[in-house]
């Protein structure tokens, strides 16, 4: 498909979106159809710095030319019968990352791991369809028409479940200040618990079952997902006996002087053909590059027994009627290489989220945050051996925790266009106290109905 053809696609969708907005306002108390749309540009460039060497992995050190992403979505959703409805998601995506999404544990573009080629790709993002089931003599509740949610009226208290495609950050680790890389925080480490590498192909998806016990203050989801093939790759892996992640959530809701808040704690379990980062050290030592060659996310291993378990903690607290406060702890015990995500075995970040009613800008928001992300001791030895990830490696490293600060103002222009402005310094990049830091600049525009 080429990109003229894309783009009348696009522009097709945005005016059909728009006529079909018209109506489903005249009724947003029950609706049999929901249709959403979102288009999202983000352009980033980087300041040289101080570099004694480079390897493979790493963060060009020079200025380099602007990295541009896109990603465009429309979701739509079907309601079927009782408490049930299917959702589709077809998806655009193309562009890349500065140093092709390589050199910082703490990815500078949340839109970058959906993309595989730079060239734009029309694929299938999400597929599933969800089922309520109401728990005993409860009530119903309204929800209004939004990106993957029918209008109408659900149960209160629910058994939710959740089959077919999706990404499974859809379901866990949500935020109201810090979720969403097209509205919110550009890094990774922000957007999401950077220590959780959570089972998705390239482009952030995965296939598997999802239920969740929902109540008005506390909710538990547990699920059961399929995994990589090969690190970072885009096909996942169907021998599901051997591979698969499994993930448990507990939320629960509370307010603090009539400020609503919410605390989350996470565990993961995950099942891959990812070798060790001990047996990855010994490859370097006998020149074995088929073993690292599947550390780096280039060929099949073929041989099971990786596994990664994952804590989560994740918090977040309106403070007044314009300022909320987040935060995010997460940890896993490092041991095997990355599969998924990215290359963090531990993090903890903080941040707010400022409404701009103070300058009478109120549908603006002002984001300021910071986050500390490290790597085991078996994961630094491996990258001081001369070992490589799929998201970096220098050669050797000099190793300190790697630090980021992100600020963001996101202005809406139009009831359906935000523009967006963004900053991030990177002190160590890829946990290396030899190179940087970084100084990066960003552009952001969301198109969403």
């Amino acid at each position: 498909m080429t990109v003229k053809k894309i783009l009348s696609l696009l522009i097709w969708t945005v005016v059909t979106k728009k006529v079909a907005a018209q109506q489903i306002e005249k009724d947003t108390t029950s609706t049999k159809w929901s249709t959403h749309f979102q288009l999202t540009v983000i352009s980033q460039k980087h300041s040289g710095f101080k570099s004694l060497y480079n390897g493979s992995n790493s963060l060009a050190d020079t200025v380099e030319p602007s990295a541009t992403s896109l990603t465009s979505t429309l979701f739509l959703g079907r309601k079927l019968w009782k408490n049930a409805a299917f959702y589709f998601n077809p998806e655009i995506s193309g562009g890349n990352g500065l140093s092709f999404a390589t050199g910082v544990a703490g990815a500078l573009n949340g839109e970058t791991y959906r993309i595989g080629d730079v060239k734009p790709q029309l694929f299938i993002a999400r597929a599933f369809l969800q089922q309520h089931i109401p728990l005993g003599n409860t009530g119903y509740e309204d929800v209004t028409d939004n990106f993957n949610q029918v209008a109408g009226k659900i149960p209160t208290n629910r058994i939710t479940i959740s089959a077919g495609k999706f990404a499974i950050a859809d379901f866990y680790d949500n935020n109201t200040y810090s979720k969403d890389p097209r509205t919110q925080f550009f890094n990774w480490s922000l957007w999401s618990n950077g220590a959780w590498d959570y089972p998705a192909n390239t482009r952030g998806y995965t296939f598997g079952l999802v239920a969740e016990l929902i109540k008005p203050k506390w909710a538990i989801r547990v699920s059961s997902v399929a995994v990589p093939r090969i690190a970072n790759f885009h096909l996942m892996e169907y021998d599901i006996a051997k591979a698969h992640s499994e993930t448990f959530e507990v939320e629960h809701k509370f307010s603090i002087r009539k400020y609503p808040g919410n605390i989350r704690f996470i565990i993961s379990n995950t099942y891959t053909q990812a070798p060790s980062y001990q047996d990855g050290q010994k490859a370097i030592t006998g020149n074995d590059t088929v073993l690292l060659d599947v550390i780096r996310g280039e060929v099949e291993h073929k041989l099971y027994g990786g596994r990664k378990i994952g804590l989560g903690l994740n918090l977040e607290q309106q403070l007044t009627d314009n300022i909320g406060f987040f935060s995010r702890l997460g940890w896993n015990d490092g041991r095997y290489a990355t599969w998924a995500f990215t290359e963090i075995d531990n993090t903890i970040n903080a941040g707010v989220s400022i409404k701009g009613n103070k300058w009478k800008r109120p549908d603006d928001v002002l984001g300021i945050a910071v986050v500390s992300n490290g790597i085991s001791k078996g994961h630094r030895d491996f990258l001081k051996a001369g070992g490589y990830g799929f998201i970096i490696g220098d050669g050797t490293i000099n190793y300190k925790r790697e630090t980021i600060i992100e600020t963001y103002y996101s202005a809406k222009l139009t009831p359906f266009f935000w523009l967006t402005f963004d900053y991030q310094f990177v002190n160590n990049p890829a946990y290396n106290k030899d190179r940087g830091p970084v100084h990066v600049f960003g552009i952001r525009g969301h198109i969403a109905f």
